[in-house]
């Protein structure tokens, strides 16, 4: 116990010596670390948000995002990368919410 009292002692009294640096590094790092936070939690004026999207617009990437995990799912069944049970369980669930996005765009688009 002592000698850590001794120990945190010599440390404080080479940090507060006058003839080192580190008064002016303790500033320097004070003011980075200031520096850093404003730039982390600070919120800008002014907040860019993006274009609010149609339901039709959404179902149109959907679907095409679908239409490509199906095209990817064909490759790596072809590839041998699939079982075959799981590939027709993929491609099964996959066509199903391809219809359903289907008819939801073409519900849409009829109004």
């Amino acid at each position: 116990m002592i000698a850590a009292l001794v120990l945190a002692h010599e440390f404080l009294a080479a940090l507060l010596s006058p003839d080192s640096n580190t008064p002016a590094v303790l500033l320097l790092c004070a003011a980075l670390t200031v520096g850093l936070l404003f730039y982390t939690f600070h919120l800008p004026e002014r907040i860019v948000e993006a274009p609010e999207k149609s339901r039709s617009a959404f179902l149109r990437e959907r679907k095409d995002a679908v239409y490509e995990n199906l095209r990817d799912l064909n490759f790596e069944h072809k590839a041998g990368k699939l079982p075959d049970r799981d590939y027709q369980q993929m491609h099964a669930a996959l066509e199903d919410e391809a219809a359903g996005l289907l008819a939801e765009i073409e519900k849409l688009e009829s109004r």
